[in-house]
């Protein structure tokens, strides 16, 4: 089965490569150049067509299609993100000594995109496309909070609560709650919610439109990020974040 998918994917693969390379081609001349077998071939391309990787010009030609122009897009986004990002994050880093990751929202899920460790950073199950909770992490529930309202209620109505932690948020009331709060005070905290002893101050990041772009958050232990620090922390945090949504084209009002 494993091998079935893998060969499929690069069947496919080696047809859009033609197409980037070609511009236009009828199947003919993709079964004579691809070697895939001409069943096979045309099985792919239907399903290519009805994703809309590919489409068929009057003469019948495939053609690359839009919603490959949509993910390049996206990808290219994030990409851009994750650069511009960095040397913040990593300023960061030196300053406060503790773990810094970025994430984003996508879909009604939430991703690290970056990572930045120091010498002091803490062991935690984190890692660049790591699927981030909504409702347990800090910088998901930055990334929750200024979503738009709709989609909010959304999510939180299909959320299965499960508590992590003596502190895990269980109820949809209580996530209300701290969403209004992190969006009231610009910044949001994970107080061991999410793993025990571990804590996170998060803030968001905006484009040029003024939409929320990602978030960003330091981590460590519920000593390094103590009640006395926290305030601290959250300037620092915030700070940086404006730093990296001004150099993503947002303006202060």
């Amino acid at each position: 089965m494993e091998k079935n998918k893998i060969s499929t994917l690069q069947r496919s693969m080696v047809i859009l490569e033609y197409l980037a390379d070609h511009g236009t081609a009828s199947a003919s001349e993709l079964i004579e150049n691809s070697g895939i077998p001409k069943s096979t071939a045309y099985l792919l391309l239907k399903e290519m067509l009805q994703l809309r990787l590919i489409s068929q010009d009057n003469r019948g030609h495939y053609r690359l299609w839009v919603r490959l122009i949509a993910l390049g897009e996206r990808a290219s986004e994030q990409l851009d993100i994750r650069e511009t990002s960095r040397p913040h994050l990593e300023r960061l880093m030196e300053t406060t000594g503790l773990l810094c990751h970025f994430g984003i929202f996508d879909g009604d899920t939430a991703y690290y995109i970056l990572k930045i460790e120091s010498q002091g950073s803490i062991s935690v199950r984190s890692y660049v496309g790591k699927r981030l909770s909504l409702y347990r992490s800090g910088l998901g529930k930055c990334l929750l909070a200024w979503q738009p309202e709709d989609m909010r209620e959304n999510i939180i109505s299909n959320t299965v609560f499960e508590r992590a932690t003596p502190t895990t948020i269980v109820t949809p009331e209580a996530l209300r709650e701290e969403l209004t709060l992190i969006r009231t005070q610009g910044w949001g905290f994970d107080n061991s919610e999410d793993e025990p002893s571990v804590r996170c101050v998060a803030a968001p990041v905006f484009d040029a439109r003024a939409h929320i772009a990602g978030a960003i958050s330091v981590v460590g232990t519920s000593m390094q990020v103590s009640d006395a620090v926290v305030p601290v922390l959250k300037e620092q945090v915030m700070a940086c974040a404006r730093e990296i949504s001004r150099d993503l084209g947002w303006t202060e009002r």
